[in-house]
């Protein structure tokens, strides 16, 4: 009896198969590690444009004579730091990183997720910061070297790897929220609930802080996209119209709370408020409310 051929062996489709990865982009593991390298002593050392900018305006904005004393302070510590390359905080941050992969690339010499934290190994003890993770949360005990890092990846189309990168520190990180409001709460459960998480943060968060939000989904969804919005260049406003004014008026509510810049009162208690949706069940309106400290340190490169 004669054997059926396997077609996926025939000569046709393995020329087409070679052909293929032949088409495909290769990155190498070792330069996804030297990048990641390099992200994280770049964001533990100078804020990225747009929040500079940020602190810059708040200097000339803020009411309180005390108010722009610190900011003044603050905005010479990020001077100092850009110069002589050392961290902006103590709190040099847990890695968390947002990978998007491209469905036409292909990773060589190794794991993706392994090179990834190679990078932010050799950052933290290169770049001389400070290495806050514990290797479990109840025994404590110190992993030495930063990692392992919280990485979220998203397979896209293209042959583009998009890693940001950002260092989030746990003073602002321990003031966040998640909400579980009922959908009838509606866009003014939404901003309640907003106002409260920061009025709960107080000074504890290091203010001025950048707010993000997120909004549908799931219980953890909605977390995601909170952490994501921190890194959205403030500057750029939403591309959804009344998730725009959300922003704009919320800032506005966020900055009339007096908390002011070191929770010691004024007027620019935020920078920013950054919001994301998703689509979500008929019977639940998750949200989630993560602050970030005025050392908002974020990364962004594409390879």
């Amino acid at each position: 009896m004669e054997r059926r051929r396997d077609c996926n062996s025939s000569p046709f489709f393995l020329k087409a198969g070679k052909a293929r990865r032949a088409s495909l982009k290769k990155i190498r593991t070792e330069e996804i590690t030297r990048v990641v390298k390099e992200m994280c002593m770049e964001a533990n050392y100078s804020l990225s444009p747009d929040m500079r900018a940020c602190m810059e305006r708040a200097v000339e904005s803020e009411k309180s004579p005390l108010g722009k004393q610190v900011l003044s302070q603050l905005e010479e510590n990020l001077k100092i730091a850009g110069e002589e390359k050392i961290p902006i905080c103590q709190d040099t941050g847990m890695a968390v990183l947002f990978i998007k992969v491209g469905q036409e690339v292909h990773i060589e010499g190794g794991s993706l997720t392994e090179a990834v934290n190679q990078g932010v190994r050799e950052g933290y003890r290169e770049g001389y910061l400070r290495k806050s993770i514990v290797s479990d949360p109840i025994e404590r005990v110190n992993t030495g070297d930063n990692t392992p890092a919280v990485i979220y990846y998203d397979i896209v189309e293209g042959d583009q790897l998009d890693i940001v990168f950002a260092a989030k520190g746990f003073g602002s990180e321990n003031m966040s929220r998640v909400f579980m409001l009922k959908p009838a709460d509606g866009i003014e459960g939404v901003k309640e609930a907003i106002l409260t998480a920061v009025r709960d943060a107080g000074p504890n968060a290091c203010p001025p802080m950048v707010v993000g939000v997120g909004i549908g989904g799931t219980f953890e969804k909605c977390a995601m996209m909170a952490k994501h919005a921190l890194t959205r260049n403030v500057e750029e406003a939403s591309p959804i119209p009344y998730i725009r004014e959300l922003e704009k008026e919320m800032l506005e509510k966020i900055n009339r709370l007096g908390i002011g810049p070191g929770g010691l009162g004024g007027t620019v208690t935020a920078f920013a408020v950054n919001i994301e949706t998703y689509p979500t069940h008929i019977a639940g309106l998750p949200m989630a409310v993560n602050i970030c400290c005025h050392v908002n340190r974020h990364v962004h490169r594409t390879l």
